[in-house]
């Protein structure tokens, strides 16, 4: 007679458990492929998805937002948005400021030509926006940004 497998109940799922692994994984899937379709989108304005990504929190904020502050509106690592924000810097994308309330944390705002590239990157993602989601209705993409919206609430509580 054949030994049955004992599974251990630590690991598995709840019904909800699974369908989220399902959508991490496909979130995964679908975060490279956005940073690659991004990155062909912008380069021809000499930017990366990565630095697209700064230079729309920084635009989005609407006031200037020291490095700590952009990099928690996006979830990312500090070092990591302000290595790129020095490369936006000399690159003449964004400069930073003085910051009235701390001495070592400057702002970083747009320049000029930091102003004029995100107008620049925004017709071309406006169109392409349209284009990948023609087709699809208004209400099923509305409710799979609530359903990530809640997801990303649930994991900065924790």
């Amino acid at each position: 007679m054949a030994k049955q497998k004992r599974v251990s109940s630590v690991h598995l799922h709840t019904p909800a458990g699974a369908a989220f692994t399902e959508l991490l994984l496909e979130t995964f899937k679908l975060n490279g492929l956005l940073l690659l379709a991004g990155d062909r989108l912008v380069h021809h304005l000499n930017l990366t998805s990565a630095r697209w990504q700064v230079v729309g929190a920084i635009d989005l904020a609407q006031v200037p937002l020291t490095v700590a502050q952009i990099a928690r509106n996006m979830g990312l690592q500090r070092q990591s948005v302000q290595r790129l924000v020095n490369v936006l810097e000399s690159e003449g994308l964004v400069q930073l400021v003085e910051n009235p309330h701390h001495k070592r944390a400057k702002l970083v705002q747009l320049t000029d030509l930091g102003q004029a590239t995100l107008k620049k990157v925004k017709r071309v993602q406006v169109k392409w926006a349209n284009h990948v989601s023609s087709g699809m209705r208004e209400r099923d993409v509305k409710e799979a940004v609530g359903v990530l919206q809640e997801f990303s609430k649930r994991l900065k509580e924790r």
